[in-house]
């Protein structure tokens, strides 16, 4: 396993972070992995060096949580893991239940330490932006999470370019604990990262830990496979339809098979390739997708297989859960 700072802050991450959407209650989406067949993979992933889950308040409605917390407690010592949780979405039926107010924020900070079952978080993230709360009320609220010691450093996720630059400016000027990292939607089909988002966090120092790497699966296996979660995403076809991701993706399958490696693994070379990129979050519902991931670090791509990889790709219409503030 590779360990690299996450952004220009002193905290180390391996190279592979493991998220935590599949981990928790099949009741909330029917291919989520219980506990009983969670905790294989999250005791696979300690043994491969991975020391960076990732997870959020909402995921099967807190029982990722908490079946992260206590595969942690069983499978290793707290000082090894970094452990990385988000807020924003509704925790319960009530209007104060959600967003980025100061009262949800203290609040879903505490049933997040109570469900991991720790005394702090090492990364807390807004899980996207909210045009009814000021963003010096919530950056404010983090900052006095860090200074009470319940949360260690403060990063983000579905943020635009000029929000993220926003909010650092924030920071700057009131003396608050900068953001860290972001966790943008990017991979092989989906380069939209690379206009401003990507440059920013090069120039100000902010890791990028993408979210869904493998195109939720889609650059994971050939035309004909089909998984139990994309035979219920209708996500996979609205974002990945075109003949151009489709090309994309054939052609990470047939140099997987000339490497003789997965095509996940292509993929994940490739995004590990990429100037800013800190740590991709990689899910998984198998070890055997944990093994595959950590093996993608030996994968050495060529740079004419980068540029066969890059060539079909076409511009995509936006592709973050954000609210539009403007």
């Amino acid at each position: 396993m590779e360990y690299v700072n996450l952004g220009r802050s002193g905290l180390k991450v391996s190279r592979i972070g493991l998220g935590g959407f599949s981990f928790g209650s099949p009741s909330w989406q029917p291919w989520v992995l219980d506990e009983e067949h969670s905790r294989p993979i999250l005791r696979r992933a300690l043994e491969l060096g991975v020391n960076y889950f990732d997870t959020a308040d909402m995921y099967s409605d807190g029982a990722s949580e908490e079946v992260i917390g206590r595969a942690v407690r069983d499978f290793a010592r707290r000082e090894e893991v970094v452990l990385a949780t988000k807020f924003y979405h509704p925790t319960g039926r009530s209007v104060n239940e959600r967003g980025l107010s100061r009262k949800h924020v203290m609040d879903s900070i505490d049933l997040s330490l109570r469900r991991f079952g720790v005394d702090y978080v090492d990364l807390y993230q807004f899980h996207r932006l909210q045009h009814a709360t000021p963003i010096e009320e919530t950056l404010a609220a983090i900052d006095d999470l860090i200074r009470s010691g319940k949360v260690r450093y403060v990063g983000a996720s579905n943020m635009l370019a000029w929000q993220l630059a926003r909010a650092l400016y924030t920071q700057d000027r009131r003396g608050w604990t900068r953001l860290i990292s972001i966790q943008n939607h990017y991979n092989l089909a989906y380069r939209e990262e690379e206009r401003e988002m990507l440059p920013l966090c090069r120039e100000e120092g902010v890791g990028v830990t993408p979210f869904s790497p493998l195109a939720r699966g889609f650059l994971s296996r050939g035309p004909d496979d089909r998984s139990a979660r994309a035979g219920g995403d209708p996500f996979i076809d609205r974002f990945y339809g075109r003949d151009s991701d489709r090309e994309i993706r054939d052609r990470a399958v047939a140099l997987a098979r000339r490497r003789g490696a997965a095509p996940a693994q292509i993929a994940l070379a490739w995004l590990l390739r990429q100037p800013a990129v800190t740590a991709p979050i990689v899910g998984a519902t198998r070890p055997r997708h944990v093994e595959q991931a950590v093996a993608a670090l030996d994968v050495d791509l060529e740079d004419d297989e980068l540029r066969a990889l890059e060539e079909p790709y076409e511009p995509h219409p936006l592709m973050l859960h954000v609210e539009q503030l403007w």
